[in-house]
């Protein structure tokens, strides 16, 4: 994997110095933001008596604003990392130096979800406040967060596939959020369809499952196995697609 580190630098700095991460974190937290504040105003108009979940639960695994930013996020963090490259003509500069495919994917591909991280980082204060009038649950914030992490890395692999695909920006972003929301339906069908092989499959994939599951504290390493799946697996045809640029 060598370059990876160089290309990771180069990458976060692309990233931070352009408008476009500092535009996508204030639209990120100002939808997480009006999320938190919905449900936690819900939850305290409602008696005691019928509360089933605490705010953390409802937080992360009732929350529909959760999908939602994601299907923004992740497309817009990774529609660029090829796309423009392979537009502006500086591709072929990038895989004449000495690195190898696999760092160039690599570095790029964790730059993006370095920046994913550090955009739900801020959100950990609303935990803080929480705390401040309640007990809360470590356990199962650090599981949310894990759901969080897992599902992020897998859609930003599939936005790293899409960009190598296409030299246009706008189209591995639609690329990209409509496969995000095909699993994202594909997984409601869990709801929908008869009981069965089918069912079970979309309830395997179901982002809102998987969400509400570990949202009680519940790690399903199924689920776990299949994050890694989706992440690994964008990233090995990506790094293939690379390959055939560099010898092509």
């Amino acid at each position: 994997m060598s370059g990876f580190w160089a290309i990771y630098r180069r990458e976060m700095l692309s990233l931070w110095v352009t408008p476009l991460a500092w535009v996508l974190l204030a639209a990120f937290l100002l939808i997480q933001g009006a999320s938190f504040f919905s449900m936690v105003a819900h939850l305290a108009s409602l008696p005691a008596a019928s509360v089933d979940a605490g705010p953390v639960q409802a937080y992360f695994g009732q929350s529909i604003f959760l999908v939602l930013s994601l299907l923004l996020v992740c497309p817009a963090l990774t529609m660029r990392l090829f796309a423009e490259e392979r537009r502006a003509g500086t591709v072929e500069t990038l895989l004449t130096a000495p690195v190898t495919s696999a760092g160039v994917v690599l570095g790029k591909y964790a730059a993006t979800l370095s920046t994913y991280v550090l955009m739900w980082l801020p959100t950990v204060l609303y935990v803080v406040i929480l705390r401040k009038t309640g007990q809360v649950d470590w356990p199962v914030v650090a599981s949310s967060y894990l759901g969080v992490l897992g599902i992020g890395a897998g859609y930003l692999a599939i936005g790293t596939l899409m960009s190598a695909l296409t030299t246009s920006q706008l189209i591995a972003f639609l690329l990209t959020a409509m496969l995000q929301l095909g699993l994202v339906v594909l997984g409601v069908a869990e709801y929908i369809v008869e009981p069965g092989w089918m069912r079970e499959l979309c309830g395997y994939v179901s982002v809102l499952s998987q969400m509400e599951e570990l949202s009680k504290g519940l790690i399903d390493l199924r689920r776990v196995v299949y994050d890694a799946s989706l992440a690994a697996l964008p990233l090995f045809v990506t790094t293939r697609v690379v390959e055939t640029w560099r010898w092509g």
